[in-house]
């Protein structure tokens, strides 16, 4: 704490004061937000990446693309989530081998987990890397989808704060942090992620309803290729008393 701010807080015990910290309301940058405390997914689907401060944050191969929800009046809504031959799918190259839906309840997160990426012989995963994602950026149809896992994540019900983590070999170690609504929240955040195979992703489930996803995965699930990294959060422990009598 500032010495010119101690005297606020002079009715406090020493105890209390020695273990106060204030919050820091100052501002940040779009790319200190977006590796820390988290944009709205609405800002990076609109923005312009060729920008130096987005460049500098964005995780290569990720993509954020805005949906667009339609309300029908007294019955519900409809939302398209892509289209093969048009849209941000089709230009990557990418289209689904398989789909599936989860559900999280409230109150619930899903540890980081990382599917790995296929690197042709002959080829360091550095060099490899440089050419998908530096040398040549656009060239999509160098991308193994059809040999790694990549995922396509849709949000039909409630809010979700992601976070994605580079984890590839080389990769400049970037983190992406974003706030996505499902299209029950009709508006800007509504919107799709494509993560990489490599990049590490986690899910945590904001308010007090279920988050309800719909997910294309560019291979079929394969288990060995489920990597955990600090996962335990989805581990509920039995209480302590519970596990005593277990033991006996």
């Amino acid at each position: 704490m500032k010495k010119e701010q101690s005297h606020l807080w002079r009715g406090l015990s020493p105890e209390a004061r020695a273990a106060l910290t204030l919050r820091d309301y100052g501002s940040v940058s779009l790319s200190q937000q977006i590796a820390g405390a988290g944009v709205d997914a609405g800002k990076l689907a609109a923005a312009n990446r060729d920008e130096p401060e987005i460049r500098e944050a964005w995780i290569p191969g990720v993509e954020i693309f805005a949906r667009t929800v339609y309300p029908q009046r007294h019955r519900g809504s409809f939302g398209e989530f892509v289209r093969r031959d048009e849209g941000p799918l089709a230009r990557i190259g990418l289209w689904p081998q398989q789909w599936a839906a989860a559900r999280m309840f409230a109150q619930t997160a899903k540890g980081f987990h990382i599917h790995p990426p296929s690197i042709p012989a002959g080829t360091s995963p550095n060099e490899w890397f440089q050419r998908l994602f530096v040398t040549e950026p656009g060239n999509f149809s160098l991308r193994p989808y059809e040999a790694e896992q990549w995922d396509v994540m849709f949000f039909i019900q409630g809010r979700t704060d992601m976070i994605l983590r580079e984890g590839r070999d080389g990769m400049p170690r970037r983190t992406m942090r974003l706030f996505i609504e499902g299209d029950n929240h009709r508006g800007p955040n509504n919107a799709a992620v494509v993560i990489p195979a490599g990049v590490a992703h986690a899910l945590r489930v904001e308010g007090s309803e279920d988050l309800l996803m719909v997910y294309g995965t560019s291979t079929s699930f394969l288990a060995e290729a489920e990597g955990r990294i600090a996962s335990e959060v989805e581990t509920a422990q039995l209480p302590d008393s519970w596990q005593k009598f277990l033991s006996r």
